[in-house]
């Protein structure tokens, strides 16, 4: 088929020329090889497009048929890679991407208005999942995950600040179970969890000077969305752990208390990742650099 089509886009030229001679000056190539491939494709076919003398060539009543629907269907390919080729130089099209919930609302949507005002002829199309997914599988162009559920083999640019994780709870829920000191008296603390899905439940880590350790929240709650698990821990439902920046409004008011805090470590935070750095359209090279992390910017603590 795709030797067949590098033959019709010969065969409209040499109809169109009329020539072997001139088709082969515009295509670059010789006449013996313009006039070889054009008898190969009706080999192939069986009939004969062409009419030959010695001064001239046209169509066959067969081959005028043929370029009637040849020619539109030409037109439109080379349209399509014109379109194609102006992804690369001009911001345009659909860009597929996949990030949680959580990172749509602290990494994307703070910037969403700035970059559709900037960029008003490229379409997001959105998915927000907390499972870990095949980009190419999928496919997806881009995705923004925590830098640790990233793939080696992903190019990864950085996004956000560094984080810092905290384990929160309600004052209504301390004052009736008490604050834990260290995070071995989790065990006998309703935890609320965090369900990645594919990957499980979300273990919370803890690190302090030279020690760490890691513990699976125990308690009678689970949940794959991380708003719902603040609301129940608003609620006095029990302790959860996740990015100071998710609860920041809630500890300032007070709705929220921090413990453990000399307990909990940072991290890089999230990272747009996508397959390589090849041939990238402009769209998405447009979309990293308006969500991509400046030089100077400090860690959040």
């Amino acid at each position: 088929m795709r030797s067949e089509l590098s033959e019709l886009a010969i065969f409209s030229i040499v109809a169109e020329e009329r020539s072997f001679t001139r088709a082969g000056a515009r295509l670059g190539l010789s006449q013996s090889a313009v006039s070889h491939m054009m008898r190969t494709l009706e080999k192939k076919l069986g009939i004969q497009l062409l009419a030959r003398t010695t001064r001239s060539v046209s169509p066959t009543a067969a081959g005028s048929a043929l370029l009637q629907n040849l020619n539109p269907a030409l037109k439109r390919i080379e349209q399509s890679l014109a379109d194609a080729r102006n992804l690369r130089a001009h911001p345009g099209g659909k860009i597929r991407l996949i990030l949680s919930r959580t990172a749509a609302q602290l990494i994307l949507l703070p910037k969403l208005t700035q970059f559709t005002r900037a960029f008003p002829d490229v379409e997001l199309d959105i998915t927000c999942s907390n499972d870990s997914i095949d980009l190419i599988a999928g496919e997806f162009d881009a995705g923004i995950q925590i830098g640790e559920y990233i793939q080696k083999d992903m190019i990864a640019v950085k996004v956000s600040k560094d984080m810092r994780l905290t384990v929160v709870g309600s004052p209504g829920y301390f004052a009736a179970k008490g604050v834990p000191k260290l995070p071995e008296d989790l065990k006998d603390h309703l935890c609320i969890a965090l369900s990645l899905r594919k990957s499980g439940v979300y273990r919370w880590e803890f690190e302090k000077g030279r020690r760490s350790l890691t513990i699976n929240p125990r308690g009678h709650l689970t949940f794959t969305d991380a708003d719902l698990a603040v609301q129940a821990a608003l609620d006095g439902a029990g302790l959860m752990m996740t990015m100071e920046v998710h609860v920041e409004k809630h500890v300032l008011s007070g709705s929220l208390v921090p413990v453990l805090r000399d307990w909990c470590a940072s991290f890089p935070g999230y990272f747009l990742y996508y397959p390589s750095r090849r041939h990238q359209t402009a769209a998405l090279i447009a979309l990293i650099d308006t969500l991509r992390m400046r030089r100077g910017a400090t860690a959040t603590h």
